[in-house]
């Protein structure tokens, strides 16, 4: 089995670095199990680095990184909104439309974790709860540090406290959406909260720098609006594959440096 653990300041080392792991001759398929990848600031990228990668991914008919990114985290929605109640108003009244799009017919990342479809038609905003819940327990000098997250998110429950993005009772597909199982948040009292993400299977050409940067931009506007500061986001597939054109692609990883500075 073939596996890798990296550890990287920024969203494009971190890509780099995953797939120069994927990208080896003792790994033909270039195929993962199990893979880590661990990331300090994932709000962070080189924008001429994601520029040139948008232009391999834009030639094979895929969407720009920051689409990607915004079905995870819609940020240009949320900059316009003044609380996170406003932000989950206004993306659940757009959420109908935005599944006609194509891809988008089983509903996007952030649909399910501020529209997830409870018992009797309920609707349940698990980051609007996940962030009172921090809220309340960052004052408390016995914080609880793992508690913000859940495997199943139920209406009658009295607190829910993670971000479901998988619905086991209709989500049976093999492929396709929702390759991300789910989120888990981790209070450090220290101030800062961490993210743990899971995928069932993650394409790194076609997918993850985009999911990277959703997902780190996710974590810190759930740290903000708990009055925290983010902190590091891990990401762990069960199975990951550089797809795409591999000729393409190597040139990016092997002239790249890391590109972030201080």
């Amino acid at each position: 089995m073939h596996t890798f653990t990296v550890e990287e300041p920024d969203v494009t080392s971190a890509w780099i670095a995953a797939c120069r792991a994927l990208d080896r001759k003792d790994n033909t398929a270039r195929t993962g199990y199990h893979t880590v990848v661990r990331i300090s600031d994932a709000t962070k990228d080189d924008l001429r680095f994601r520029e040139d990668l948008d232009r391999v991914r834009l030639g094979k008919g895929h969407h720009p990184t920051e689409t990607v990114a915004s079905t995870i985290f819609p940020a240009a929605l949320a900059d316009r909104c003044k609380s996170h109640d406003e932000l989950a108003s206004r993306y659940r009244k757009l959420y109908e439309a935005a599944r006609r799009f194509p891809g988008n017919n089983r509903g996007t990342y952030f649909g399910r974790l501020v529209d997830y479809p409870g018992a009797k038609g309920s609707r349940i905003d698990q980051i609007g709860k996940v962030i009172d819940r921090l809220t309340q327990q960052s004052s408390k000098a016995g914080a609880m540090t793992a508690a913000y997250e859940t495997d199943i998110a139920h209406p009658d429950d009295t607190v829910t406290t993670g971000a479901l993005v998988h619905a086991p009772d209709h989500d049976n597909s093999l492929r396709g959406f929702p390759c991300l199982s789910h989120c888990s948040f981790q209070l450090d009292r220290n101030g800062v909260l961490h993210c743990a993400a899971f995928y069932r299977s993650h394409f790194m050409f076609e997918r993850a720098y985009g999911n990277y940067l959703g997902l780190g931009r996710l974590t810190q506007y759930v740290a903000r609006q708990a009055g925290l500061r983010p902190g590091v986001l891990t990401v762990i597939a069960g199975y990951a594959q550089l797809d795409g054109p591999i000729t393409q692609i190597r040139p990016l990883l092997t002239g790249a440096q890391p590109l972030i500075t201080a």
